[in-house]
């Protein structure tokens, strides 16, 4: 979300934590629109959120466009929650930055196996650190780019013509600058290539 209003914390109750969201967007709880990867691992977050009387939005995978949804100014989307990747967190905080916005974030073992091997590899102090977004994304020479493959909450999905042509739209992002740029590209698939790997050579698609 934008960085403005009363401070948020990843530890804080989700109650507390939707109520400070709802006044920054200025909206009652019972209007805000909180998106979530569809897994069992959120059942409790699930709960949390629909007995303080926000919608819920699932989604089975996007998740590090739905983390930059909220910060995008005319987003429906007003906050995302839940436990990813941390590759997906980098890429997301990247994007974030771009927009002015804010998250934060803390390692989440797995399983108690995963948690001792991390405590064994030095990182024990590093499992109640909370990461922000200048943390995942440092320094003013971040540009983000992503073009849309399925619909999701940042970008429509590829759009295919009858075979012969497809519209795809991107976004590209500067965080020194804070542009924004979107784009909505049209492909003939009859002359566009690709080069494979392996043989470094271009091959019609």
């Amino acid at each position: 979300m934008k960085k403005r209003g009363d401070s948020l914390h990843i530890d804080m109750p989700i109650a507390e934590m939707l109520a400070i969201v709802a006044r920054a967007v200025d909206k009652r709880v019972q209007d805000m629109a909180v998106m979530m990867l569809d897994r069992p691992r959120h059942k409790e977050i699930v709960e949390q959120i629909r007995a303080a009387g926000a919608s819920l939005r699932m989604i089975g995978d996007g998740d590090i466009a739905a983390a930059i949804a909220p910060s995008l100014p005319d987003s429906d989307v007003d906050l995302y929650m839940g436990i990813g990747g941390s590759p997906e967190a980098v890429l997301a905080a990247a994007g974030i930055k771009c927009l002015g916005g804010d998250m934060q974030c803390k390692m989440w073992p797995r399983d108690e196996k995963e948690r001792k091997k991390l405590i064994a590899d030095g990182y024990e102090k590093d499992l109640d650190r909370v990461y922000s977004t200048d943390d995942l994304a440092n320094g003013q020479n971040i540009i983000f780019c992503a073009t849309g493959i399925s619909d999701s909450a940042l970008l429509p999905g590829v759009r295919a013509r009858g075979g012969v042509t497809a519209v795809t739209h991107s976004i590209l992002m500067r965080v020194k600058s804070k542009t924004v740029r979107f784009i909505r590209a049209r492909h003939n698939l009859q002359t566009k290539t690709i080069r494979l790997r392996s043989d470094s050579r271009e091959h019609l698609i």
